[in-house]
């Protein structure tokens, strides 16, 4: 079945969004360090872990892989586009006004409707850092506003199918280590896009719910061997078809440099999976 959302968008391209996002990307990828350029190396070396727990090494440049380490947090999250189907009111319907919208668990719907998305389950775990500042902190009170595709590559609010439906959209404020988690399912992978989880960051819950102090907007990256393995399992089928005609290097938000925006994942698709980013603005 083809969706509305399928092949370029409008908000997904145009020089007006995309000749800032690019410089501003460059600009942090060539302020990489050693270790840095390292990693993003390794994002690029992804190996098709069939069989094995669905894990991949690649952590974030943005932030240190050791807990409680923030020695290596020096760039900013590259500012991405929101694409067709934000759901923040910047392009028709708005879910952040809506009771109910901060919340951890996001595979339901809620207000008028309950449905939930059917799909791999899988922990979304963020931390957030404060650049703004003469030292690199955790940016605690900060609010992520999270949204993806579910297990068929549609969005909810807009495609017609679950036009009714908000589910896969919510909104979580940061504790006093920068730390937030939502529960959600494993998006698929749709017609002309690699696999990716949208969000938005704001100085804090109150105001995402206003939509207003917005810091930044980006996307995540979801390894390849990981999305194989998901897209193995019974409901993704599609997903099989349209990995295997995109990749990060021509994909049209990745591929100018992923290595700020690739998640790092763990875990199988029977048990669960943990899909953790770090994040700095």
């Amino acid at each position: 079945m083809t969706h509305d959302h399928d092949g370029p968008h409008e908000h997904d391209l145009g020089l007006s969004h995309d000749l800032p996002t690019l410089l501003n990307r460059r600009r942090a990828l060539g302020l990489l360090t050693g270790a840095g350029l390292a990693a993003a190396l390794a994002a690029c070396s992804g190996s098709d872990s069939s069989g094995s727990p669905a894990t991949t090494s690649t952590p974030s440049t943005s932030a240190s892989t050791s807990a409680g380490s923030t020695s290596t947090v020096t760039d900013e999250v590259p500012e991405e586009t929101g694409g067709p189907f934000p759901g923040d009111g910047s392009n028709g319907v708005n879910v952040l006004t809506e009771s109910g919208v901060v919340r951890s668990d996001i595979r339901s719907s809620f207000g008028g409707t309950s449905t939930t998305a059917e799909g791999v389950t899988a922990k979304l775990e963020m931390t957030i850092f404060d650049l703004s500042g003469s030292a690199v902190t955790p940016y605690e009170g900060a609010a992520v506003y999270v949204w993806h595709c579910d297990r068929e590559g549609r969005y909810s609010m807009y495609d017609s199918e679950i036009a009714d439906e908000n589910y896969l959209r919510g909104v979580q404020a940061a504790d006093t280590d920068g730390k937030l988690v939502f529960t959600t399912t494993f998006p698929g992978a749709y017609s002309g896009r690699w696999p990716h989880i949208h969000f938005e960051v704001y100085k804090t819950a109150a105001d995402a719910q206003k939509t207003t102090g917005k810091l930044r907007t980006s996307q995540i990256a979801l390894p390849e061997d990981v999305c194989k393995q998901v897209y193995a399992t019974s409901g993704y089928e599609q997903s099989v078809t349209n990995l295997s005609q995109t990749s990060l290097d021509s994909d049209m938000v990745f591929s100018d440099g992923y290595s700020l925006q690739m998640a790092t994942v763990t875990g199988t698709p029977d048990d669960g999976l943990t899909i953790q980013l770090n994040v700095a603005v």
